[in-house]
């Protein structure tokens, strides 16, 4: 059996060891207090080695452990380089890799799903496998047309592993909130237990990955790659090769991350205006960098895996988040402020000064000023500061502001995202991506006329303004 369902006392056990080692940790740093050390030298010693620790622990579980882990290392580029330095490695290991589940479980999950003559499936399988993650593990493999394919295997247990992880976690989410400044972590955990249910029903997956596949079928920007069989505990996808993203944010050239941020950006906003899904799990490990189609210009295009979870967006992402960003960018504080409050961003009960509210938005959305930007960690650390501070205005004005559910995985998703461009350090035309696929960011004066409202057209084509003309 696979290391999930291992008896609860023992996985507790484990993740009971981060509040006892955090606890351990302020004891040290008092006495180093006491002893003359500066509080700042002190804070960034106890981050450190509560990072080192966390990591540590959470690399070596799967299940909600380790969901947890790869969505807080998109985060990484927040944390000051001395911190960040010495762990990187542990968070790039946690985006795409887990210890494997033995070969006799595999086989015993095959015999169950697919039957005892499983192999004649398969012209070939590998048993080890090529990644393991959260809740499964994938082995690559023949089918029996010929095709290359990755058979995802859920580990037994996933379910209640997940959950369980999850809870103990919540239960010490503010022992972890420092670790990540500027972030509340406790959210993160609810939202990652809301989506259990759906992360396990491989029937969901697979109806969300063909439906990107059919959409960018073609496509010389993106590769997603086509189902070809799926049941409870097993998905069956074309396999793609391809660099991890991870690898490229380690060793790629700069070509390779501009290319690679640049697509990251593309999907993110032009996948729920295609689809009317938003991939809602961006760490680098479920994307690949491919060499471009040889009848495009482009000398790279994006893989994109694992759709286990997804926002779903029929009419692709909402209009009023355009709105707010033009808005912003142009500097219209109160038509920003009354927008947010319509859509319960600012509370009723509350009362906020319009141009302080854009002030605090402005320095975040710096990327879309500009017809290009360079996203670094530094950038990333600055505004994490900036929002994460107590001592600071826009942690006090941040406080106040409200995150309505029906955006809560949109936001996350974007700041992931970012989070993935600034490790990538990529220099990026963001601008264009939103102008081209974030509804309601470019003013209707300025669109396409293929993209005008229906009902804003006569019969013969006209909008009424040129119609009334003629």
């Amino acid at each position: 059996m696979s290391d999930l369902p291992r008896k609860a006392v023992t996985r507790t056990a484990k993740l009971a060891t981060l509040p006892l080692g955090f606890a351990g940790r302020a004891t040290w740093g008092l006495g180093k207090r006491i002893v003359g050390e500066s509080a700042e030298i002190v804070g960034r010693e106890l981050q450190q080695r509560t990072a080192e620790q966390l990591f540590k622990v959470l690399g070596e579980l799967k299940g909600g452990a380790m969901k947890f882990g790869q969505a807080l290392s998109v985060f990484e580029s927040a944390l000051p380089e001395e911190i960040a330095g010495p762990y990187r490695a542990a968070l790039t290991k946690l985006q795409d890799a887990a210890p494997p589940m033995p070969t006799r479980a595999v086989h015993a999950v095959l015999d169950e799903q697919l039957g005892d003559d499983w192999r004649e499936l398969f012209l070939e399988f590998e048993d080890k496998p090529s990644a393991a993650a959260s809740i499964g593990q994938v082995h690559r493999a023949v089918w029996h047309d010929g095709r290359e394919v990755a058979v995802k295997v859920q580990y037994p247990g996933a379910g209640e592993a997940l959950l369980s992880d999850l809870n103990q976690l919540s239960r010490f989410a503010r022992l972890l909130g420092p670790l990540i400044p500027g972030m509340d972590i406790k959210p993160l955990i609810t939202e990652l237990k809301d989506r259990v249910s759906e992360e396990l029903d491989y029937g969901l997956e697979a109806q969300a990955q063909q439906i990107h596949a059919d959409e960018f079928a073609g496509d010389p920007d993106f590769l997603v790659p086509a189902v070809v069989h799926q049941c409870d505990q097993i998905l069956v996808t074309e396999w793609i090769d391809g660099t991890p993203l991870s690898e490229i944010i380690t060793d790629g050239t700069q070509e390779q991350r501009d290319r690679a941020g640049q697509l990251l950006a593309r999907f993110l906003f032009s996948g729920p205006a295609r689809t009317g899904l938003l991939h809602a799990d961006p760490h680098p490990g479920n994307f690949r960098l491919l060499p471009g189609d040889p009848d495009s210009d482009e000398d790279w295009s994006l893989g994109v895996l694992d759709f286990g979870t997804v926002d779903r967006l029929p009419g692709g992402l909402p209009t009023p988040i355009g709105d707010s960003l033009r808005m912003t960018l142009d500097g219209e504080a109160q038509a920003v402020y009354d927008l947010l409050r319509e859509e319960g961003f600012v509370k009723e009960s509350i009362d906020l000064d319009p141009d302080a509210v854009l002030d605090y938005l402005l320095p975040i959305i710096e990327p879309a000023r500009v017809d290009e930007y360079t996203f670094t960690r530094g950038w990333m650390r600055s505004q994490a500061t900036r929002v994460g501070d107590p001592r600071s205005p826009a942690y006090q004005l941040g406080k106040q502001l409200n995150l309505p559910p029906s955006y809560l995985l949109i936001h996350r998703v974007t700041l992931s995202t970012i989070g993935v461009l600034c490790q990538l350090g990529s220099t990026v035309r963001l601008r264009d991506e939103l102008e081209e696929w974030l509804p309601g960011f470019l003013p209707e004066d300025e669109l396409p006329e293929d993209e005008l409202d229906e009902d804003e057209l006569d019969e013969d084509g006209l909008d009424e303004e040129t119609a009334a003309e003629a």
